[in-house]
């Protein structure tokens, strides 16, 4: 959480604050009204996100808001004490690489459980309704920001580049914060009950399907479940355990039709 935050601020102070461009969302509006009346980014940063983070209290839990606000305020600080330095003169480069770089810190806050607030907070309660992908949500609710932008300065230029900031934050959260991405994992087992015990308590569903080796003509079941990359580890972690010689087929799943969480039996 902390490194996403230094990431963050690191991003900020030193490709798109020298050259005034915006990285969309709260932090967006927070660097508008700091280019222009004069006041600091940073404290703006964190007056803004409060509310935001009051409303993600009560939609998206506790553990989930206080790991936000620790990147918040960590963020906060880190602009404080990060000096604001042109580091490279062209402002597509600027443009590029201040969106990776922000794009990866903010990633690595969600990935470890949290977010760095603002709009990652928004569309986080987004995708617990809607199974979309949380970087491309974060690009249009951002192009309301843009939009803001061009009327307040009526330079498109400053806007275009920050539109690319933006994609390229929002296409480097895609990459490190891996949820939306499905999988289906294919598990041959002998050990059905105990794998049933152990992997049932999570909500995805679960089906046996009945098998037999083709050598050994062993009968086997295969369990086959739906998951995210994000829970790949540790459902591998989880089936190797009970069952060492399990074998494991992974395939990319290119869409789920239907309820992706196991309901609750009425």
């Amino acid at each position: 959480m902390t490194l996403g935050s230094l990431l963050v601020a690191s991003g900020f102070n030193f490709f798109l604050i020298p050259h005034q461009l915006l990285s969309g969302g709260l932090s967006g509006i927070s660097m508008m009204i700091g280019y222009l009346t004069g006041g600091n980014i940073g404290w703006l940063y964190l007056l803004l996100n409060l509310p935001v983070l009051l409303w993600g209290w009560f939609k998206l839990g506790k553990r989930f808001v206080a790991f936000s606000l620790y990147s918040v305020l960590a963020a906060t600080l880190f602009l404080q004490v990060i000096p604001v330095v042109q580091t490279a003169g062209d402002i597509l480069l600027s443009a590029v690489f201040g969106g990776i770089i922000v794009g990866f810190g903010s990633g690595l806050a969600m990935r470890r459980g949290g977010s760095s607030g603002g709009f990652d907070v928004v569309a986080s309660i987004i995708t617990q309704r809607r199974d979309l992908p949380l970087g491309m949500i974060l690009f249009l609710l951002n192009a309301a920001v843009i939009g803001l932008l061009v009327v307040f300065t009526r330079n498109w230029d400053l806007a275009l580049y920050s539109l690319v900031a933006i994609f390229s934050s929002g296409k480097t959260v895609d990459l490190v914060h891996v949820r939306h991405i499905k999988v289906t994992a294919f598990i041959v087992t002998t050990k059905t009950e105990e794998l049933l015990d152990k992997l049932l308590p999570h909500p995805r569903g679960i089906t046996i399907i009945k098998t037999k080796g083709a050598y050994s003509s062993t009968d086997k079941d295969m369990l086959m479940t739906v998951r995210t990359r994000y829970e790949l580890n540790e459902l591998c972690k989880e089936v190797r355990a009970v069952d060492p010689h399990a074998f494991i087929n992974v395939v990319e799943t290119v869409g789920v039709i239907g309820d992706f969480k196991r309901q609750s039996p009425a």
